[in-house]
């Protein structure tokens, strides 16, 4: 006479192999979460970058040099002048701004006390000068002029990089005010 009916052994294959398909389900999703955000942290950081270059581009397009906004002050390390920028209340005031490298981030500092943060992970940064545009464009390491602006500023910065300690250059060309 014939049983109806699973083995022990049976059940046991039967509930290793359910285990394993549920494990290797939870791996699939696992790694689907993981990749999600690191493509929305991705998406942030360009975003962040992509708006420290509208604000540098902004500050140095409405740079002011003379009796309303002092002089532009251009070393190798830092910079510092005065732009319109907008305020709080709206609209837009004369602002002195400083642009230099700390603890590892470029950093505009703001007469009010803000900060600004324009990039993070920064080794080094580096300010240059085009004194006059043309063929025989020429570039200096200082601006040393209480009542002009350069006609462009270059920002030259090596970064690090997460993945693998690996450093990348950037360069930025912020034209100035009405010169630029």
């Amino acid at each position: 006479m014939r049983r109806s009916g699973f083995t022990l052994i049976e059940v046991i294959i039967a509930l290793s192999l359910a285990a394993m398909v549920v494990l290797l389900a939870h791996r699939v999703f696992a790694s689907v979460v993981e990749g999600s955000q690191r493509v929305r942290e991705a998406r942030t950081r360009l975003d962040r970058e992509a708006n420290a270059g509208r604000w540098l581009t902004a500050a140095f397009g409405s740079l002011t040099v003379g009796t309303v906004g002092g002089s532009f002050d251009g070393e190798p390390a830092r910079v510092s002048f005065s732009a319109w920028l907008p305020v709080a209340s709206g609209g837009f005031a004369p602002s002195r701004v400083a642009l230099g490298l700390e603890e590892g981030r470029l950093v505009a500092r703001l007469d009010q006390g803000d900060s600004v943060v324009l990039a993070d992970s920064v080794a080094s940064a580096t300010f240059d000068y085009l004194l006059e545009p043309g063929a025989n464009e020429r570039w200096v390491g200082e601006w040393i002029s209480p009542v002009s602006a350069p006609v462009a500023v270059r920002l030259r910065f090596k970064r690090e990089l997460p993945v693998g300690n690996v450093e990348a250059a950037d360069t930025l060309l912020l034209l100035v005010g009405p010169r630029g």
